[in-house]
């Protein structure tokens, strides 16, 4: 009887406990073979693994071509996500639009890093280096959001677009105070070209006489794009210090989901006080914003990233406000305003000319 009752206490046999973990395990490990064949599903659909086959085991001169190639299409695709977002945002509120999109994107990413379709590695996070994602990426990339996706619904897309194409400036000026150098003056002349390409996009709503109210609209979206310009450069600088610790991928991925969160409570207060219709034509664009504007662009970049310079990848950025502007007057019918091209020649102007490596080009170095 005792040895009974003991026996009884202790619970399952040890074959019966083998059998249960037997079956918990091949549970699991099913489940992840599962979750990694719909991820690799997914990242062969949206083209991660269609850049690395095309791009491998090819001459440089044709592998430079598809890598090219490659940064056109990513550029159109992010060209047709911001035209996309302007047609979301003007029936849904702004804030629910980001938020939802990045708490889909976000996953997904970190899905295809996770199942090795990614060529970048996973590290683990650290406590520090979740707050530091939590309060620098995630933060930051849900203030942008706001801006963003407010300004396309006062003005033009391609006035966003071309906003953000002077980011990278600003960057540069965060990056060094002014000294007595050629490649100073260079970078503070680069910055007065791109503010005087704003300057030019401001100018129509400022000295608008003969319809106030929307001069007035407009100058708030075009300096809601300013605003988000800035938040994307100190976005891209905090961006810049969490790699130091992790892979591009998947910081991106994590400040996605993460800034997803932050914006969600916000979202909930618009829906709200706004209402929320929804309509096949809406999911299927916030789809594509999803698939193709975030996580399909990002792919295909970084792809580019780990085979030419970074500077000769960021020259690429000086499309996306061509892309959009294309996209935004062939399916919105958004006019063409008159001040779109003399803005985006002097901030193009000013981007290449801050971002190029100019010692490269004379042979000479800057500082002498």
């Amino acid at each position: 009887m005792p040895l009974r009752h003991n026996l009884n206490r202790a619970g399952p046999s040890a074959p019966a406990r083998a059998g249960r973990k037997f079956f918990s395990e091949n549970w699991v490990r099913r489940l992840r073979r599962e979750m990694d064949s719909g991820f690799s599903t997914v990242a062969n659909f949206i083209g991660i693994r269609a850049v690395r086959r095309f791009t491998r085991g090819v001459s440089s001169p044709k592998q430079n071509v598809l890598i090219a190639a490659g940064l056109l299409l990513a550029v159109a695709l992010w060209g047709g996500s911001n035209a996309g977002t302007k047609w979301l945002v003007m029936s849904w509120p702004p804030i629910w639009t980001g938020s939802v999109r990045l708490l889909c994107a976000g996953p997904l990413l970190w899905g295809l890093l996770q199942s090795g379709s990614w060529t970048a590695s996973s590290r683990p996070l650290t406590p520090e280096c979740k707050r530091q994602l939590w309060l620098r990426g995630g933060l930051t990339l849900a203030a942008y959001m706001i801006a963003f996706n407010s300004a396309l619904q006062f003005t033009a897309a391609s006035h966003v677009a071309l906003c953000l194409g002077a980011a990278p400036v600003w960057a540069l000026l965060w990056e060094e105070q002014p000294r007595w150098t050629p490649a100073s003056a260079r970078r503070y002349g680069a910055a007065l070209l791109a503010a005087a390409g704003v300057a030019v996009l401001f100018w129509p709503a400022l000295t608008s006489v003969r319809a106030p109210a929307a001069g007035k609209w407009t100058l708030l979206g075009d300096g809601l794009g300013l605003v988000s310009s800035l938040l994307w450069a100190a976005f891209s600088r905090q961006i810049r210090r969490l790699g130091a610790n992790l892979s591009g991928a998947q910081t991106a991925a994590h400040t996605m989901w993460m800034a997803g969160v932050w914006l969600l409570p916000l979202a909930v207060v618009e829906i709200i006080f706004r209402g929320l219709t929804v309509h096949p034509a809406q999911i299927g664009v916030q789809a594509y914003c999803i698939v193709f504007g975030a996580v399909a662009p990002y792919a295909i970049w970084n792809s580019a990233l780990q085979r030419w310079p970074a500077s000769r990848v960021l020259l690429f950025n000086n499309l996306i406000p061509l892309s959009t502007m294309l996209w935004a007057h062939g399916f919105l019918g958004e006019p063409i305003t008159p001040t779109f091209w003399t803005a985006m020649a002097l901030i193009v102007t000013g981007v290449v000319l801050g971002q190029g490596d100019w010692m490269k080009i004379f042979g000479l170095p800057e500082s002498v």
